[in-house]
């Protein structure tokens, strides 16, 4: 065989500086489109995407937040856990004293009965009525029977033989459409609010980032079954409870981290104060608990992350985006309860980074018992071996 033959061609690796210029750029063009592409594609998303979240006041920025004398940080240390497995989403609680049973609302429907045991093994659980939709916020008339908020169906009663009646699904014309906290004065009137007339509670992050008041406050009289609209243009009013003295209701505005009252008797009726203007975090559901507190639950802190979103629309619109496309960002921590005087200065804070979405909290004894939107069981502290001890 000829060395010619047995030699390959010089040429055959040759590639002329215009084929290495084209596949030099090639290699560069390739990741700048993999990276232009999807961002070109997010900003035509954005422009094109209707919703449009709102600047908030100026009053509600730059806000201070007010830190508690005494915590507990690290609340999940020394809890037991109740019910585990047996309740969904308890979001709000209500003690019967006479029974000694936990009243909780479930996301699937159910109203459950929690007996109170010393032993949290002992206790039993009892699926009492179901609505038939989403049973939030609870409490307990004077005749033993339970008003119920319910985000799908409005105002509701049950009376002790398991009979469902709406009381009400509207207001001024516009139907409920996140029925959220309540409670029951001394002369029977029932005080709640109506989180949303916009978004229903399973869009109830869109409410939050958009930035918008949809929500009221309002009062039913069962005498006269009618509705009397008390505050409008609220920021996602929640929780509810009526003052020991019975002269004002307290709501909170989950949005802006604050408690306001209502008052409802002497010269200041019908006016709205503050009560907790500086929470330091996202209220829920508040109850009295005797002794002259109030235990307020905080879904989550408030974070310099949310702070700035506050400010700029732009990253609330992002936000929801990323909701809508993808999922919620769950980025909630140190859910909690705090605990407030008569006149909302706030005394203690438990609260753990492990925690969210805390929506209820009441006392029973020595213990905290806590309810969530999301976790499938109770949450019991006692606070006599964990207290809140004063900050150093």
């Amino acid at each position: 065989m000829s060395e010619s033959s047995r030699t390959d061609s010089p040429s055959s690796d040759f590639q002329s500086p215009k084929k290495r210029t084209t596949q030099a750029i090639s290699c560069l063009l390739t990741p700048l489109f993999l990276i232009a592409f999807p961002v070109a594609l997010a900003a035509v998303l954005f422009r094109l995407d209707p919703f449009e979240p709102a600047h908030f006041p100026a009053t509600v920025l730059g806000r201070r937040t007010v830190t508690a004398p005494a915590r507990n940080s690290r609340m999940l240390q020394g809890s037991e856990i109740m019910a585990d497995g047996e309740v969904a989403g308890p979001e709000d609680l209500a003690y019967d004293k006479e029974e000694h049973v936990i009243y909780t609302g479930c996301e699937d429907g159910w109203i459950k009965r929690v007996t109170v045991n010393e032993s949290v093994a002992d206790s039993v659980v009892e699926n009492w009525v179901n609505t038939e939709g989403r049973p939030l916020g609870l409490a307990l008339e004077k005749s033993g029977e339970l008003i119920v908020a319910d985000a799908s169906l409005g105002l509701l009663r049950v009376t002790k033989e398991k009979k469902v009646e709406v009381l009400a699904d509207e207001a001024g014309g516009l139907k409920f459409n996140l029925t959220d906290g309540v409670d029951v004065a001394e002369d029977g009137t029932i005080y709640f609010t109506d989180a949303s007339y916009k978004y229903s509670l399973k869009d109830f992050y869109y409410d939050i980032v958009e930035g918008k008041p949809h929500g009221r406050f309002m009062s039913y009289n069962p005498a006269t079954k009618k509705v009397t609209i008390l505050a409008r243009n609220l920021y996602f009013p929640n929780g509810v409870v009526v003052s020991p003295d019975q002269h004002f209701v307290v709501y909170c505005e989950t949005i802006l981290s604050r408690c306001r009252k209502y008052y409802i008797e002497g010269p200041k009726k019908g006016r709205i104060g503050e009560f907790c203007p500086d929470l330091p975090g996202m209220p829920d559901n508040i109850h009295y608990v005797g002794q002259g507190q109030y235990y307020i639950a905080m879904a989550t802190s408030v974070t310099p992350e949310w702070d700035l979103a506050l400010k700029y629309p732009f990253i609330r619109k992002v936000a929801a985006m990323v909701t809508k496309y993808i999922g919620r960002p769950h980025v909630e921590k140190n859910g909690g309860i705090v605990v407030v005087d008569l006149e909302g200065k706030l005394r203690e804070h438990y609260y753990d980074p492990a925690l969210s979405l805390i929506s209820s909290g009441i006392k029973i004894e020595n213990y905290i018992y806590c309810g969530s939107l999301t976790y499938p069981f109770l949450i019991r502290l006692d606070v006599e071996q964990h207290p809140a001890l004063p900050s150093t």
